[in-house]
């Protein structure tokens, strides 16, 4: 099978990254791509950030849709911008690296805590969980601070306050699980696993086995009402 993960932003060095990561965690027949945006923010860190690089996902998809073949295509933001609007384009799989973390944290944790970025995006994330059924089980949600580069531009800074607020929330918050939340911190799971005590979940990961799992099982993404194509219309 063929995987197109996209990092929203236009940071190569992040975009290295999450390809480390899928590639890591694909089975061996996975053929995995990367891809990012030549246009948009160097990083996604707010609403408007979001709302900028999901206009410029819809152009990878549609054409990635009629240039190749890919099996599904991961979005590698934990916001997960644009993925109702991508799923609209394709009956392929689209999977939201939120949404495939928040969901395998059930099957291995009574409560979890994600660990994210700054503060300003903590709605933002409240939200995502409500969406995906995690508020029953959700411990807490820690925002301790770190930009999305931040683990490019000052790595031992960065790594110390993210296994701070994962000990917290595990020793405070009695998280039993921690989802990484943040494409930016792919690869630290089990630094972080081995510090705190408890399973850590990296969202890139999650969403890689999510989308071979239905590609296995030959789900396609349903085009009756909710993700049915886009009605036809003129565009000015």
């Amino acid at each position: 099978m063929r995987i197109l993960v996209i990092n929203p932003n236009t940071s190569a060095d992040m975009t290295e990254d999450i390809y480390q990561s899928a590639v890591a965690a694909k089975q061996s027949a996975t053929e995995v791509s990367v891809t990012n945006p030549s246009h948009g923010p160097e990083c996604v860190e707010g609403t408007s950030d979001e709302l900028m690089a999901a206009y410029h996902l819809l152009d990878i998809v549609r054409e990635a849709e009629s240039t190749d073949h890919f099996d599904a295509y991961i979005v590698a933001c934990f916001g997960d911008p644009g993925i109702d609007a991508l799923r609209e384009l394709t009956d392929k799989p689209v999977i939201g690296v939120a949404e495939a973390a928040i969901n395998l944290s059930s099957f291995i944790s009574g409560k979890f805590s994600i660990v994210s970025i700054l503060p300003r995006c903590l709605i933002h994330l409240e939200d995502l969980v409500r969406r995906y059924g995690g508020e029953k089980r959700l411990a807490s949600i820690k925002t301790p601070n770190i930009g999305v580069l931040d683990f490019h531009k000052d790595a031992e800074s960065a790594k110390q306050k993210l296994l701070s607020a994962a000990d917290e929330a595990v020793r405070e918050d009695f998280a039993e699980a921690v989802i990484l939340g943040c494409a930016g911190m792919s690869g630290f799971a089990d630094l972080v696993a081995g510090e705190i005590g408890v399973p850590v979940i990296d969202s890139v990961t999650a969403a890689v086995k999510v989308a071979e799992s239905l590609v296995d099982m030959r789900l396609k993404t349903s085009k009756r009402n909710t993700y049915a194509p886009p009605t036809e219309k003129k565009y000015k």
